[in-house]
């Protein structure tokens, strides 16, 4: 099968490359610089130059914070860039993966989220996440949209190397203790990915809306302290001291949500897919950057 994999420089495009590397897919990889998604026009002319059977799209705008200051940005790669690719797989009859968050919830439950629970974001981060999601549902194309997160990774940045950063260099951290989510190891979500893949050639009935994320719920704090406590044990510097604060004590412009545990029981019901063990995911970024 061919594969187009779109913000192939980011986390999730970098551990696909890694995965999608050993398997007998045809997959060509595009930058935002190699195709502007935001342009209906060069969307159309590029991809049906390559013509694949999946298109995954792990691009967006994810600086949280910064969308509050910068809807505009944030909306074109969010919602009208994810409004073009359903268009252009539509015509091509061409599945579209899309990687959603759990930022289109408002956090206020007290369990896990179903795909079917009541969206209400609180950031222009999870409005405009959540637009994509239903421009690609309203656009007839088949789909995959997988909610997920708190990812990290080896690549780019994300919570985990921040704290690795972070406690070379301080005493004593101070990290958020009353939102709780689950992390999700970028490489499992990738793999997670590939192993749908030949599922919904045969069963095109699995297009929908599905949840991936970590195995275990946690708050910021505990996702740091045992980020550190591997770390430690592998030599690397730590602070002496984590400290658990409130969200009040660490302001920011955008609203995280308070809970954003993903219910993944339908991802695995359908494909077999388990969550992340985000534990491992850890100490396999770790080894890596120990290397």
């Amino acid at each position: 099968m061919k594969v187009l994999v779109l913000g192939s420089k980011g986390q999730l495009g970098l551990s696909l490359r890694d995965h999608l590397s050993g398997t007998d897919h045809e997959v060509v990889y595009a930058s935002r610089e190699q195709i502007d998604v935001t342009d209906l026009g060069e969307v159309e002319e590029k991809v049906t130059e390559v013509n694949p059977d999946f298109l995954i799209n792990a691009s967006a705008y994810t600086a949280v914070d910064e969308a509050e200051r910068h809807w505009e940005e944030a909306n074109a790669a969010n919602n009208i860039a994810v409004s073009n690719l359903a268009r252009v797989c539509l015509n091509l009859e061409c599945w579209l993966i899309h990687v959603s968050t759990d930022y289109v919830f408002d956090g206020e439950s007290q369990l896990p989220y179903g795909e079917f629970d009541e969206t209400a974001p609180r950031s222009v981060y999870g409005e405009t996440k959540l637009e994509g999601e239903r421009a690609i549902q309203s656009s007839g194309c088949s789909y995959i949209i997988i909610r997920t997160a708190w990812v990290f990774s080896e690549y780019g940045n994300n919570f985990l190397k921040s704290m690795m950063r972070l406690g070379r260099d301080h005493e004593e951290l101070n990290v958020v203790a009353d939102q709780t989510g689950c992390p999700t190891y970028a490489q499992d979500l990738a793999k997670a990915i590939i192993i749908m893949m030949p599922s919904l050639v045969t069963n095109p009935s699995y297009s929908g809306i599905y949840h991936y994320c970590g195995d275990e719920a946690c708050t910021w704090h505990d996702f740091a302290v045992a980020i550190f406590s591997e770390a430690e044990k592998q030599g690397f510097q730590v602070p002496r001291k984590v400290n658990p604060i409130s969200t009040a004590e660490y302001p920011t412009l955008a609203v995280r949500p308070r809970y954003s545990v993903l219910d993944c029981s339908a991802i695995f019901g359908s494909f077999g897919v388990s969550p992340s063990n985000w534990r491992l995911g850890i100490k396999q970024v770790i080894d890596d950057l120990n290397l």
